[in-house]
Formats: structure tokens, sequence, C-alpha cells
């Protein structure tokens, strides 16, 4: 049964809307499905995405249909006007989101269109049946439904505001950390960051985003859908490139986008000339103890793409880590995943890493065993070691096979709270060396 998946590591599309509202400030989900859905989706990424809480409407707060057997032979549009009249009398927000289960769907309700006689009460609805996609297809129709209805039309751009998408709120657990560093890197340069999710954003700034210049996109498999509906809609170009970890990564994104933006080739230089002696400064303090303890390692990164190829290019570029093995959780078209290997070539490490496209844990186990040579009782045998695993919660009993360290960066992830830690940019790259390192060290 090669396409049985033991341990998911997403959800389906409407866990991925659930979430996403969750991170929008005072934006309030309305689920019609059944009574079970919104409740065991939303456990998942209050407990596996850091223990990141419920939101502003979360968790056994979440408003629901909650429709029965009656409602699918007969319909549930009815259950549906009721929970949205009696959410928005009882609850108050910002902004109400009606979201689908596959329930619903496979009976036609229709969901969108009665969201709609409430657009006065700042209702939209989004079709996010599970069948319809995984987490990263929710994030992307939601957002579609907020790029549509909410963000306001207008022929005025600012020259140096970008709309940034592609970080997905819970499925990335560091998104908060991650968007905050990118947006401060930007604002050093001038740029002004629209995030959706980020600290100080609220829905009357999410309307206002259409005076963007450019939609700068994190991720090939998320973000995609709503960075077009804001060129169709909105007329902004967008850009895809990586989620930039580290001085190399970092000052490469800052050139990216401020050639696109027209910005001064001199104050990028005197930025990345500044987070470059703040980046070594740090990083210096530990690199003797470093070579004299042997830190390096052999590389093992099984994550999601958009963490995929920029740590493993941070851990081998910057840290001198043997990259041997990658897993790409999230890529199924065949092209993209050609053009996502291709990216492994750059590496200036001798070794270049295996490159796999598996979102099955088992599977991915096997090509690893596979990846190297078995030891067949030769008297003298060269081990996969020392080893690190960088991936899921999923992966930590994989690395304990191998006696390896390891490090959980992608969701799902339950063994640590994450905060405000975020790995991207110069001194986000400083907490990933600290927590490689730490993990190390941490039973001497």
């Amino acid at each position: 049964m090669s396409d049985f998946i033991e341990r998911s590591k997403f959800s389906c599309a409407l866990g991925g809307a659930l979430s996403t509202i969750a991170a929008i400030p005072r934006a309030v989900p309305i689920v019609h499905a059944s009574g079970g859905c919104a409740a065991a989706l939303s456990g998942t990424y209050n407990l596996s995405a850091g223990y990141r809480g419920v939101g502003y409407c979360g968790g056994n707060m979440i408003p629901t249909s909650n429709i029965s057997q009656s409602n699918i032979v007969f319909g549930g549009e009815d259950k549906l006007v009721g929970q949205i009249e009696s959410t928005i009398k009882y609850l108050k927000g910002d902004i109400y989101i009606v979201v689908t289960g596959c329930q619903t769907e496979m009976i036609g309700d229709d969901s969108v269109g009665i969201a709609s006689r409430y657009r006065e009460y700042n209702v939209i609805g989004a079709n996010t049946p599970g069948f319809k996609g995984n987490t990263l297809r929710g994030y992307d129709e939601v957002l579609d439904v907020l790029i549509r209805e909410i963000v306001e039309k207008t022929d005025k751009k600012d020259e140096r505001t970008i709309n940034l998408l592609g970080i997905v709120p819970g499925h990335d657990v560091f998104y908060r950390g991650n968007i905050a560093y990118i947006q401060e890197l930007l604002s050093k340069v001038g740029i002004k960051v629209n995030t959706f999710f980020g600290d100080g954003e609220s829905v009357e700034k999410i309307k206002s985003y259409g005076s963007a210049a450019l939609t700068v996109v994190l991720s090939v498999t998320a973000g995609q859908l709503a960075a077009k509906t804001f060129e169709t809609v909105h007329q902004i170009p967008y850009v895809t490139t990586e989620l930039p970890i580290g001085p190399k990564a970092s000052e490469k994104f800052l050139r990216f986008i401020g050639e696109k933006l027209g910005i001064e080739k001199k104050r990028i230089d005197t930025v990345v000339e500044e987070e470059i002696r703040y980046f070594y400064s740090y990083l210096e303090r530990i690199v003797d103890v470093a070579s004299d303890l042997d830190f390096q390692r052999y590389a093992v990164v099984i994550t999601d793409s958009y963490y995929a190829y920029p740590i493993t290019d941070f851990i081998s570029e910057e840290l001198g880590w043997i990259p041997h093995f990658v897993s790409v959780n999230d890529i199924h078209d065949r092209e993209i995943q050609e053009q996502y290997r291709k990216k492994f070539e750059g590496l200036t490490s001798v070794t270049k890493p295996q490159v796999i496209f598996e979102d099955k844990v088992g599977q991915t186990a096997k090509k690893l065993r596979a990846s190297w040579p078995y030891n067949n009782n030769q008297k003298y045998y060269d081990a996969l070691g020392p080893l690190f695993v960088i991936g899921s919660v999923v992966e930590r009993n994989l690395a304990a096979q191998y006696g390896a360290g390891f490090l959980s960066v992608a969701f799902p992830v339950s063994n640590r709270a994450v905060l405000n830690k975020g790995y991207a940019g110069f001194r986000g790259a400083l907490s990933l060396t600290e927590d490689l390192l730490s993990n190390l060290v941490v039973a001497r």
C-alpha cells in the first residue's frame, strides 16, 4: 500500500483555513460542517504547532453549524443561516469568515452564496473542503477571498511596499518570528512589508494591501494562488523566492527584492555590511569550540520545501556540515520537483545531498537507510555518522535509531513551545545555530 500515510504532516484544507484565520486579528471563523471537524482540526494546530494557542476565536469557541445526518439528506443551508446570525449577534469580530467541510460541499450547500447575503456585517466565505487539498490549499483559499472581498482596489501603488506570502501560520511553527525578522530586515532598506499575520496587523490594514507594488512569495506550494489573485484583481505583479536563512541567503534576498523595487545599491550595501558584521560577531565566539569538539555532522533534512533548501544551504555553507539526505514533504508536481532539486546543485559542498520528494514517513526512513552502504559484517565499517536529523517531531524516533542529534523545525512540532522565535534572516540564523549546537551539548 504505497499510498498509505501512517503519520500525516498536514491537515486537510479546512484545517489550514482555520489555522490561517486564527492568525488574523479579531477574525471569527464560522464552520459549516459536522461538529467534530472544527474542534479536532483547531486542536491539531493548537497543540502541534509549538503550542501556539487558539487565537482570537479558535479551539472550542469556533462557531459551527454542527450539521447532522438529516441535514446531509435534506440540506444544511438553514443551519448555516442560523449560525451566521447568532455568531454576528453574540461574537464581536472585525471579520467573519465562513469555511466549509467535506459533507456540506458534497451535498451542494451554497455556503459562499449565503455568506454574501451578510456582507454588510463583514461576512465572507471560502470553499475549503478537505478533499480540495491539504493545509496549504486552505491557507490559499482564505487569502484568496480576503484579497478579492476585503482588499480595496486602488490605482495608486507605493513603490516601496510589498505583500509577503508563503509563510503559513501554524504550519510554519515559527511564522511570527520569521515574519518579524523579514519585516525588520526589509525596513532597513526602506521597504514596508504587508504580512496579514505580523505584529500590529489588522483587518483595517489588510484593506490597504492593494497599494503594494510587488508581492513576494516564499514558497512554491503556498501563496501562489493568492499571489495570482493579487495580480489579476489588483494588478500587483509577484515573484517567488526562498525563505532567507543566514548571511549568504539574506544578502541575496535583499538584493533581489531591492532590484525589483529600485532600491539604490549603496543603501543595500550598507545594511548588508552591518548585518554580516553583527552575525559573525556572534558566530565567531563558537567557532573555536565547534572546531575543537568536532561539531561537524552529516545532515538529514526532512521538511516542507520552504525550509528544506534554505536550511540545507545554511548548515552547509555557513556551518560546514555535510548535506547527506533531503526529503521534501509538499511538492508533488514532477516539473516543480526537478526545478527544486536543481537548487542543491549550487551548494559549494563537495558532497551533494540525495534529494527525494516523499510525504510518507516509512518510505522516507527506507530511502534514508538505502542511501548508505549496509554493514555486511565487515571488520571495518564506516557508519552513517555522526548524524543530525532536522525535521518534525515525527522524525524523533528516526534520529534515535541512528543515535543522531535532532531538532524539530517543521510541522508537527509538539516537543517545543514556540513564542517569537524565528530562523529567517541574519539574526534568525543565529537562533538556528544556537538550537542546533545546544542539542549537541545538552547532555554534557
